[in-house]
């Protein structure tokens, strides 16, 4: 097992080589799990940065009041239009398959919980774009 820049304990690979975006048996096997849950504040924005590519991503609403959460991969300051999805209700969830470094949540009105579940591969986040930029197609344009 080796050790990524950051001092986890990610595989990055034999000999200080870390898998690439296209290496399909980091996306066939199991991730690495990683969880974590807590609340958006009031009208408020928090990005979740991943300390590894992520083959899937699963977030759950888990306010009580049902109160909307937004989940973006750009800020809500950079896009534009209106590049989201809404989990309205308590315990709507959506799973993406997607490759990012990381997500905005946004409560539009009153405090979230939220809850998120990732598969993290062993590929480093630096290898894809960042994606919170302005004028990006169907992110933030």
């Amino acid at each position: 097992m080796g050790y990524s820049p950051d001092g986890t304990k990610y595989f990055n690979g034999y000999y200080g080589k870390s898998p690439g975006l296209g290496s399909v048996g980091a996306y066939q096997v199991a991730g690495t799990p990683y969880l974590t849950s807590s609340q958006v504040g009031a009208g408020a924005e928090v990005q979740l940065t991943f300390p590894a590519l992520p083959r899937s991503i699963t977030i759950i609403n888990k306010d009580a009041d049902s109160d909307p959460l937004l989940v973006r991969f750009a800020s809500q300051a950079t896009d534009a239009g209106q590049h989201y999805i809404t989990l309205d209700t308590q315990n709507s969830s959506v799973t993406l398959n997607v490759r990012t470094r990381s997500i905005f949540l946004e409560a539009t009105g009153a405090a979230v919980d939220y809850e998120l579940f990732a598969e993290l591969t062993g590929i480093a986040t630096n290898l894809v774009p960042d994606m919170n930029i302005a004028n990006w197609p169907g992110i933030s344009d």
